[in-house]
């Protein structure tokens, strides 16, 4: 809103107007303006929650050692990060942007999916939540809805990027003129190739491009699933999936920016996406967000992003990713939520797999993956047999975990921008 009002003061030659035009300052703007929220709304947020007795009830010590220590702390504290990022988002952002609407939306309709959980969860004392079938389709639909919209949306187009040979038998990266719709999609490590969707497609002839979309629409609503559900198993200790997530947030606004500048994108090599700047905008809002919000979750925690968050965290990242064609480097940039739901399949099926044979054998000595870390001997299911019981030799305090959890993170993120260097 404040920069339309901006825009228009600038015809008359307001001094500074003009900076509004400029989308470093937003963004910086929007970083700023997203720490202060959820430092001030955060404070009042947590006595507010407090006073009413909305809060944390105890752990099950079996699965969480220090549950005790949590009993009384606020959660649904996710209210405070969708505040922080849609302010100053409404405010600074360009409203018109077709990305920016998908943005918004996201965060809407996945933090209403979360909170309606954490609303069971708390007020109809069901430890259960919401069930996982309503959860499931609440997260295909807004995967369906953004791969759709992608789709038919005109304004949702890329320049893609040609390779060009001079004289001098140099290749050049140069952009086609005209922006079209386009179901390439970049491939980590890999020079002068992108993943066409169509081309997979390529079996089906005459209809490959639309078989093409509908892969990508499918694909979408994957990517969106997957890490909605990966964020949502890595919020398990103080800090932990508000940090991880603001390291994501970095790599994911390096990439946007990139994307949206033609002259970096040639460089790097990947498509030119007019009008992704705006995605910068958010994704500054949503890092201040959360680095604001780990001034009240890190340890020990004042409160918990609840499901209302950690939701609406996965969602933000997979849909970004997706809209700058990127979706296939999530894998790396987002390891530890992929590790983290992958230790809970694998521990799930192989169980599952051994009782069919009156075996009770787990692999890990529990999951999510961080939860191995910190489970001491005396917790561990007597009755059941553990194919990594030693692993780790002895259990760490969640803090300790969670700080090598970011570190691994922020090697991941470092290699996942690299891979633009070595294409």
């Amino acid at each position: 809103m404040l920069y339309y009002i901006f825009r228009f003061l600038e015809q008359y030659n307001i001094p500074g107007a003009h900076l509004w035009s400029y989308i470093s300052f937003r963004s910086l703007l929007a970083l700023i303006l997203s720490l202060m929220i959820s430092a001030w709304f955060g404070e009042y947020f947590i006595k507010w929650m407090k006073r009413r007795n909305i809060s944390e009830t105890a752990r099950d010590p079996s699965i969480d050692p220090f549950g005790e220590q949590k009993k009384g702390v606020p959660t649904m504290g996710g209210i405070i990060i969708i505040v922080s990022i849609l302010i100053p988002v409404l405010l600074l952002g360009r409203m018109r942007n077709i990305y920016l609407l998908l943005m918004i939306g996201t965060t809407v309709w996945l933090g209403f999916l979360g909170f309606m959980d954490d609303y069971i969860k708390i007020f109809r004392k069901n430890k259960e939540g919401l069930k996982g079938l309503y959860k499931i389709v609440g997260q295909v639909s807004i995967g369906f809805i953004v791969g759709l919209t992608l789709w038919l949306s005109p304004d949702a187009v890329v320049r893609e990027n040609v390779t060009v040979p001079q004289q001098n038998q140099e290749l050049v990266v140069k952009h086609k003129s005209e922006a079209v719709k386009s179901l390439q999609t970049t491939i980590p490590f890999i020079k002068n190739h992108n993943l066409n969707y169509s081309a997979v497609m390529s079996f089906l002839g005459d209809y490959k491009v639309a078989a093409g979309w509908v892969l990508f629409v499918i694909m979408t609503i994957i990517v969106v699933t997957a890490v909605s559900n990966g964020a949502n198993l890595n919020d398990g200790m103080d800090g932990m999936c508000a940090g991880n997530s603001a390291i994501i947030g970095v790599a994911l606004l390096i990439f946007a920016y990139i994307s949206s500048h033609i002259i970096y994108a040639a460089y790097f090599d990947i498509m030119y996406i007019p009008g992704s700047q705006e995605l910068v905008v958010f994704l500054s809002a949503f890092i201040g967000a959360m680095v604001g919000f780990l001034w009240y979750n890190a340890y020990p925690a004042q409160v918990f992003m609840g499901d209302t968050g950690s939701l609406t965290i996965g969602g933000i990242i997979g849909v970004c990713a997706v809209i700058i064609h990127k979706e296939l480097m999530l894998p790396i940039l987002c390891g530890i939520f992929f590790i983290e739901s992958l230790s809970v399949i694998i521990q799930t099926q192989w169980f599952k797999l051994q009782k069919r044979k009156g075996k009770r054998v787990r692999v890990f000595r529990a999951t999510p993956i961080h939860d191995t870390f910190r489970r001491l001997d005396s917790q561990l299911d007597q009755t059941s047999t553990y194919i990594l019981k030693s692993w780790p030799h002895r259990p760490f305090h969640e803090s300790k975990i969670t700080i090598r959890f970011w570190i691994t993170t922020i090697i991941l993120a470092a290699l996942t921008i690299i891979t633009l260097k070595v294409r």
